[in-house]
């Protein structure tokens, strides 16, 4: 786990874990847990039994690249307990414990001002676990293309992406701004439906070789027809991250992983090591492929929050943080409530009031509300990639949370 205090580690586990002994999560038994919930094979990792396992140990599954921690840890001591938090779900009125019995969470962390008021780990997980972010690694990419940026690697946002990616040029994602593609608002046609016949499961096959047809770059260069005025409409679409993936192999000529480390992970003061999931081509999955911890998940929001700065280093651009998060620099068509209900889109990022999100398939969140210097922090094994139950409830929990902090 790298260099950190037993203190730090096992203090407040004790205070948080107490209750998890005696409340059982939801679906043990199918989950795998008198198997003691097994990793599965790169094509079993999202079948019931084998999630548990495998969501928190991808990078040991698919192969993976690590993203090194070093430097003075970002300490995360112990704060007290949240006051009684109630939220309102569907079906009733709960209070927080309850929602660890009714919905499938690996992992949940609040951090306050810094310090972690609430953690804890079911289903045999603990901190030392690497949990998969699934599309949250979005986020992450979009913060190296921000930080490419201000070091003049990247020259401007309104560049092609073909500019530094020639091996797309000609291509309608290479002729697509790296803004537009920042913002999931290149126009070009791509689906993403989790069918297993989409384009997102086109590019997973060619990236791992489930099947021998094609590359990483051919799917993303293949011939693909616009379907609107490029930067005017906002479509999810992970083809585009992993355009941008490209765009910083060229830029910078190193890996994800390598600025990973040191743009992020070192500057931060992380716990354990990062792991990226690598494709064939030696290319990071920047769409979903990004592995941590659950407290460095939190630090990384806490830097966020803070507006890219730890003590005095300025570790992310705060302008680039601005316009990646804030939903008055967001054009139009991608402001609250434009793309969807109670939801914006800025760079990589999901928009909401009073503040922002990563997001991955199957329930993986980092929520951030800058004003509060609050971080929540949620790993899951949800039923389905995108489980409309257990999002409003996981909405709702995390607006009780925010509505509580407030008024301490």
């Amino acid at each position: 786990m790298g260099l950190i205090s037993d203190c730090l580690r096992v203090a407040p586990l004790v205070l948080v874990l107490a209750a998890p002994l005696i409340h059982a999560a939801p679906d043990e038994t199918a989950l795998g847990r008198d198997a003691g919930y097994p990793r599965g094979t790169p094509q079993q990792v999202t079948e019931e039994r084998y999630k548990v396992g495998s969501f928190s140990a991808l990078a040991d599954i698919l192969p993976g690249r690590p993203s090194a921690r070093g430097g003075p840890l970002w300490e995360l001591p112990a704060g007290k307990p949240l006051p009684a938090v109630q939220y309102t779900a569907r079906d009733g009125t709960f209070a927080l414990d309850d929602y660890f019995e009714r919905r499938r969470v690996t992992s949940f962390l609040v951090l306050h001002k810094g310090r972690v008021r609430l953690e804890r780990y079911q289903y045999g997980r603990t901190a030392e676990h690497r949990f998969a972010s699934f599309s949250m690694a979005k986020s992450v990419t979009a913060l190296l293309v921000g930080i490419a940026l201000e070091r003049g690697l990247i020259r401007s946002l309104d560049d092609k992406a073909e500019v530094y990616a020639p091996e797309l040029a000609g291509s309608a994602y290479g002729g697509s701004t790296i803004s537009h593609l920042l913002q999931m608002g290149s126009g070009v046609r791509w689906t993403e439906d989790y069918g297993g016949r989409d384009d997102v499961a086109d590019l997973w096959a060619a990236l791992f070789r489930v099947y021998a047809g094609g590359n990483p770059t051919q799917v993303l260069a293949r011939r693909r027809p616009m379907e609107a005025e490029p930067g005017t409409r906002f479509k999810y679409a992970t083809g585009e991250t992993q355009v941008l993936c490209h765009v910083l192999k060229g830029a910078t000529k190193r890996t994800a992983a390598d600025l990973t480390s040191e743009w992020l992970w070192r500057p931060l003061g992380a716990e354990a090591d990062a792991a990226w999931l690598v494709g064939w081509q030696d290319i990071e999955y920047c769409g979903g492929g990004f592995n941590a911890t659950t407290r460095d998940y939190a630090r990384l929001g806490r830097l966020l929050a803070l507006g890219g700065r730890r003590d005095d280093a300025q570790i992310v651009p705060p302008a680039f943080l601005k316009r990646a998060t804030d939903p008055a620099e967001q054009p139009p068509g991608f402001r609250l409530n434009e793309p969807g209900p109670r939801f914006g889109y800025g760079y990589q990022f999901w928009l909401v009031q009073g503040g922002f999100l990563m997001q991955g398939v199957f329930g993986q969140a980092v929520a951030v509300f800058p004003a509060l210097d609050l971080v929540v922090v949620q790993t899951a094994v949800w039923p389905k990639s995108s489980d409309l139950d257990s999002r409003l409830e996981r909405d709702a929990v995390v607006r009780a949370i925010v509505n509580a902090v407030s008024k301490e």
